[in-house]
């Protein structure tokens, strides 16, 4: 009976384990994918899709020099878009537009950095059109999800990187998100 007992639970324990691994390599995988959409994209006058059933594209690219990241941004925040990359809100100022533009990502792949930026940390944003704005962090937040000025209009030129929190929760969800809050630098030119 413990010898079944404990047979059972490392079969669960081991499908545990490669069902988050394939959520991970999904998530990885998709990323080239999405980077090859990108590139034609940027020299295209239409969005190009990653695969033909995808119901998203590729926005923007967002970098975090001093950590060495790279995510490409998809259109859309809902569920399937995030499990393959960081999600541009619609309803928000388009990436690299006047206004607030909200990015969210899930917080065990793609936008787990989020817990390592600091305020004064560079981040850049490049748009299809190949404009790309500065951004320095200015602070970071955990929000109730429910925090409607999020979503609202801003004049400042502002970007918002949202997760959810805490970083480390067992299961998924919860009511609690990880915000962070950039602001565009002056343009140079």
């Amino acid at each position: 009976m413990r010898r079944g007992a404990a047979l059972l639970l490392g079969l669960l324990a081991l499908a545990s384990c490669g069902q988050g691994l394939w959520i991970e390599a999904k998530a990885w995988l998709a990323q080239g994918l999405i980077a090859g959409a990108w590139a034609q994209t940027r020299s295209a006058a239409d969005p190009v899709r990653p695969w033909p059933w995808a119901d998203t594209w590729p926005v923007a690219r967002l970098r975090v020099p001093r950590l060495g990241v790279s995510r490409m941004v998809l259109a859309g925040v809902s569920g399937r878009t995030l499990a393959f990359g960081p999600g541009w809100a619609p309803q928000t100022a388009p990436p690299g537009g006047p206004g607030r533009t909200l990015i969210a990502g899930h917080r065990d792949t793609h936008f787990r950095f989020l817990a390592d930026l600091v305020r004064g940390d560079l981040l850049t944003l490049q748009n299809a059109q190949r404009h790309t704005v500065r951004y320095r962090v200015v602070e970071t937040a955990v929000v109730n999800q429910r925090a409607g000025w999020l979503m609202a209009p801003d004049d400042e030129r502002e970007l918002l990187l949202v997760t959810c929190y805490p970083f480390d929760a067992l299961l998924p969800g919860g009511d609690q998100r990880y915000v962070v809050r950039a602001l565009a630098e002056p343009d140079d030119s």
